[in-house]
């Protein structure tokens, strides 16, 4: 006789995985890229040829497959006439001039994490952002690009180059240069380095 006092078991729902954070950051970064690539009318070839990769890796990152370097991301955006805040952009400016901890978006580009503290607006000419740099890594070599720039180490040690020229700054050192100048880095350091990066204008 069958018992009618217990429910049939109800079959679990399939579990999606969601798409992590890195995961929807490069699929929306390449939509960015392959939208401004065909506004400009250009090939995979001759972005490839003017940011100096293959276009395979432009492809790639089109595609979400590939996250590229600080340096490589520069030279893409100089290839497509545009700048890395254009590119990574997700959110509308805020209205106020407060913009919360919580509310400010994080920009990953290989083992560096850019925190917005200048959200990226029509017409603005000013950029910030806090460097996330993990032991080790780097901006992959230097970018040179119009306008000036300041830094202020909040944690951590950083190896700052600029042309030929190199130096260890530490929590607390600040610095300043001409984007002209030929500028990378690297954390020199064991633990992760935090500098606060402020540039003009926004063509980074």
């Amino acid at each position: 006789m069958p018992d009618v006092g217990k429910a049939s078991p109800v079959p679990a729902a399939p579990v999606v995985p969601a798409m992590d954070t890195a995961g929807k950051q490069r699929s929306m970064l390449g939509i960015r890229i392959r939208h401004a690539r065909r506004v400009a009318g250009l090939t995979l070839t001759q972005v490839a040829q003017k940011a100096q990769c293959s276009e395979s890796l432009v492809s790639k990152i089109e595609n979400g497959q590939a996250t590229p370097s600080l340096a490589m991301l520069h030279r893409i955006a100089v290839a497509l006439a545009t700048n890395i805040a254009t590119l990574t952009s997700e959110e509308a400016p805020s209205e106020g001039p407060v913009l919360r901890q919580n509310e400010r978006p994080v920009i990953v580009a290989g083992g560096i994490s850019l925190e917005r503290i200048v959200l990226p607006k029509r017409g603005g000419m000013l950029q910030a952002n806090i460097h996330i740099v993990q032991p080790g890594e780097g901006s992959d070599g230097q970018i040179v690009h119009v306008g000036e720039e300041v830094g202020y180490v909040l944690e951590g040690t950083l190896e700052l180059a600029l042309g030929d020229d190199r130096y260890l700054i530490h929590a607390g050192d600040a610095f300043t240069f001409a984007s002209q100048v030929p500028h990378g880095y690297r954390n020199a350091g064991e633990s992760v380095a935090r500098i606060l990066w402020v540039n003009t204008p926004v063509t980074f």
